[in-house]
């Protein structure tokens, strides 16, 4: 997984040095307050563009790239870059006006309308009002209180803003060749969106056939979906990946939901545990049987492949047990060498009990329940708790899942418990 991380990173910065070099090529120096305003704008622009493709294809669910970075650790890539991309298409207009009002000797106010006269401007200028919006609804305090299909439906302004500001990135190079460089680059991340974002999933819905088998309760707020299909082996989803799911019911057809194996795929069955306390997920209660389902994936790399010591420490929390219970039961392993902590609120918040309990039993691993309210004042997952309980913490690999406040917590104690950070696998179950 490291080397696929290392990967990704040199290639983006590669890519920047490339676009640095050929706004180099295109330099002309000169001491004028409009040229230097000019200058910065055309560099400011350049790594705009360059950094909305950037943010598009780590969004394009390519199989190589989440199953080796981990969707969870491109999630965070993404929210970083895109506040560093406005930043610069922000500096990139100003710098622009500037130079514009120094060079025409006109006011900011005239060199405003002026420049927007030019179409290829205006609708630049409205594509960096289209990213602003979908910046402002994905910062977290507005988040928390935006629905998740409005979140999602803002997001997609993201293609609209890129198709409306491509024209003026073309309009801006003086040599051929970076233009050429810039449409390629367009197209290539317009081929992965549409491949890896609309015809595979088709294309997988119209081979394996998927229809909801059962829905059940499992907890208070919490179902479990078993789905059945033909030629599931074929999606070679491994215990502890996630899938994109789309239910052709009212209500939820146009949302695509991320959700892990609750089980291994079994029997040309699959089943998936849910927390269906609101919105969206409180809606696939109602899910009838023979709903047509739409599975894309697998994504995320928590599975165990990422393994490299012999004694694993599974840590879920809340319905994060859900990967955590596929992993219990067929991460390889003798009698000892597999642990797994569950973290809930109370005992009734303790989902897929039962079975649990009879694997940990058949294979003679380690279940403990780590109950109690997040804010008490005993944190069962602080170091020398986590010591106590696997007094030889530092040899084991961890994988970790849970809401995103308990993983980042759980991540320090582990590290300040001396477990090497490369040790520690996790994703953050959150929609």
């Amino acid at each position: 997984m490291r080397d696929a991380v290392g990967r990704v990173r040199g290639g983006t910065l590669g890519g920047a040095g490339l676009v640095v070099l050929l706004w180099a090529a295109q330099v002309r120096p000169s001491a004028r307050l409009d040229a230097l305003f000019a200058t910065a704008a055309h560099l400011t622009g350049l790594l705009a563009g360059y950094g909305v493709l950037v943010l598009l294809f780590l969004m394009a669910r390519v199989p190589a790239v989440e199953h080796g970075v981990g969707a969870d650790r491109l999630a965070r890539w993404h929210a970083s870059g895109g506040r560093h991309v406005l930043l610069l298409c922000f500096g990139h207009g100003l710098l622009a006006l500037l130079g514009y009002a120094v060079h025409e000797g006109v006011d900011v106010l005239s060199a405003v309308r002026e420049l927007l006269a030019y179409p290829a401007l205006g609708a630049a200028a409205a594509g960096t009002v289209l990213l602003a919006a979908v910046g402002v609804t994905s910062a977290r305090a507005v988040r928390r209180r935006v629905p998740h299909e409005t979140w999602r439906g803002v997001h997609l302004f993201v293609y609209l803003a890129a198709a409306l500001a491509f024209g003026h990135q073309l309009a801006g190079p003086d040599l051929a060749v970076a233009a050429w460089f810039w449409a390629l680059a367009h197209a290539v991340v317009a081929v992965l969106l549409v491949w890896y974002r609309a015809v595979v999933p088709v294309r997988q819905a119209l081979r394996h056939g998927l229809r909801v088998a059962e829905v059940r309760a499992e907890g208070p707020g919490v179902v479990s979906v078993v789905i059945h299909g033909e030629h599931l082996a074929e999606l070679r989803a491994e215990p502890g990946q996630f899938l994109r799911w789309r239910f052709l019911q009212r209500r939820l057809w146009h949302t695509a939901l991320p959700f892990s194996l609750s089980a291994p795929v079994s029997g040309g069955r699959l089943r998936i545990t849910v927390k269906a306390l609101g919105g969206h997920s409180r809606r696939i209660r109602r899910l009838r049987p023979g709903t047509r389902v739409i599975a894309t994936g697998p994504f995320r790399a928590l599975t165990a492949a990422r393994r490299t010591r012999p004694k694993v420490l599974l840590i879920a929390g809340g319905v994060g047990i859900t990967p955590m219970r596929a992993l219990f039961e067929t991460l390889p392993g003798g009698p000892g060498d597999i642990t797994l902590l569950y973290r809930a609120g109370a005992e009734e918040h303790l989902v897929l009990r039962s079975e649990l309990e009879a694997i940990a039993a058949g294979r003679q691993a380690g279940l403990h329940y780590l109950l109690g309210p997040s804010d008490a004042a005993y944190d069962p997952l602080a170091p020398r708790a986590l010591t106590a309980l696997v007094p030889d913490l530092v040899e084991h690999d961890v994988y970790l899942c849970g809401p995103p406040g308990m993983s980042e917590a759980t991540r320090a104690a582990l590290l300040r418990a001396g477990v090497p950070g490369e040790r520690i696998h996790a994703e953050c179950f959150s929609l």
